[in-house]
């Protein structure tokens, strides 16, 4: 498992780091400092296409919607069906409080 790999220390000081921000203006503030731009509007678009996986849309409606390419699609796709099921989880929060992408 794949999870396996990555646990270790620094990780779990990254994921303690993350579930204590209270805010979505606190999350602003310590991802602009974690990372790049492209890198948190990477990992937006790869939320974006999960939700549209799951909605039914094609990969040519989210290749043009999102800017995806169809091996991050794929790899998304992946994820959905054979991942550890972190995207299943995460939408399905999202769904329960009405939140995506398109709502803000």
């Amino acid at each position: 498992m794949q999870l396996d790999k990555l646990r270790n220390k620094d990780v779990e000081q990254l994921f303690e780091a993350i579930l204590s921000l209270q805010s979505i203006d606190e999350c602003y503030h310590f991802f602009d400092d974690l990372c790049t731009i492209g890198e948190i509007q990477s990992l937006a678009q790869r939320l974006e296409v999960a939700h549209m996986l799951r909605q039914g849309a094609t990969y040519h409606h989210i290749e043009s919607q999102t800017g995806a390419s169809t091996a991050t699609i794929s790899r998304v796709k992946r994820c959905l069906h054979y991942g550890a099921d972190g995207y299943r989880l995460i939408l399905d929060r999202l769904d329960t409080k009405g939140k995506h992408a398109e709502d803000v």
